[in-house]
Parts: structure tokens; sequence; C-alpha cells
């Protein structure tokens, strides 16, 4: 079986780690020799500058700003008048026996078509109660119902 590792170079006298014997000594002699130069300063330097007093003084700084006044844009004013005609359709319905509890309870469906049993009117949207002058229309009253009421505050076409 032959050797796997090549043979050194010839040209080396000395392996890599005893270079390391002069080179690492050699930085630390350096390191050391400028540390006592930096502590050896007299420090004529700085105490020249800390002589001096420190005083207030002004300075005057002018700003000069250009203000840009915008131009305002036309206005356009246009006036629509419409006059729409609601056909309100009022349904009576036979009133309730006194003992029969047939409130509404907030449980439905959710569809938004229906309205209490003790109505005896009914609204499509708030725009017909507002023709109608029913608005706004309260719990209770005829011809409220939970799709008249957007915020279920008891108060249906508040708005």
């Amino acid at each position: 079986m032959a050797n796997p590792y090549p043979a050194p170079p010839a040209g080396r006298s000395a392996p890599k780690w005893a270079r390391k014997r002069f080179v690492i000594p050699g930085v630390g002699l350096v390191f050391f020799i400028g540390v006592a130069v930096g502590l050896s300063d007299d420090g004529s330097t700085t105490t020249k500058a800390a002589a001096k007093e420190a005083r207030p003084t002004a300075t005057v700084t002018a700003t000069a700003t250009k203000t840009i006044k915008p131009k305002p844009a036309p206005t356009v004013t246009k006036t629509v008048k419409a006059t729409k005609t609601v056909k309100v359709t009022v349904t009576p319905r036979p009133q309730p026996a006194a003992g029969s509890d047939d409130t509404d309870t907030g449980s439905g469906s959710g569809s938004g078509s229906s309205d209490t049993g003790s109505s005896t009117a009914y609204y499509g949207n708030c725009t017909e109660a507002r023709a109608a002058g029913a608005a706004p229309i309260h719990r209770g009253q005829p011809g409220y119902g939970r799709h008249l009421d957007r915020d279920g505050d008891g108060v249906g076409c508040d708005t």
C-alpha cells in the first residue's frame, strides 16, 4: 500500500509552527511599545484646548421660504330636481288574541322580510315609510319590521 500523503517540499528548512515562535512575540513587543508611547505622552496638546473657557455664542440662521398659494379649483354646481311618486300598500291584518304571545324575539332566519305580528301596516323599505309619514317607526308600532331597523335599536328608518 502506497503512502496517501505527499512528501513535504525540500525547499523549507523549518515547519510552519517554528515561524510562529518568532512572529507572535514580535507582534506582542510592538503592541507594548505602542502602549508605552501612548502613556508617556505629556498631554500638552490637550491642556491647551482645556485651558480655553467655554462661552455661549449667538448663532443667527436665516431661512428663506417661498410660500406658494394654490389656485382654487373651479366649482361646478349642478342642481337636479327630481320628484318620485311612491305607492304605499297598507294591508289590514286581524288583531291577535289578547292572551297570545306573538312578539318578535329576534331569533328569526334573518331574511329581513318578516315583521311583528301586531302590525296593521307593511312598508317594504324606508322610502315607503317616509312617504307615508310614518318614519321613524318604533318597535311595537304598526308597520315596524326588522328589515327597517338597520342597527337593531328598536327604531326603524331613523336616519
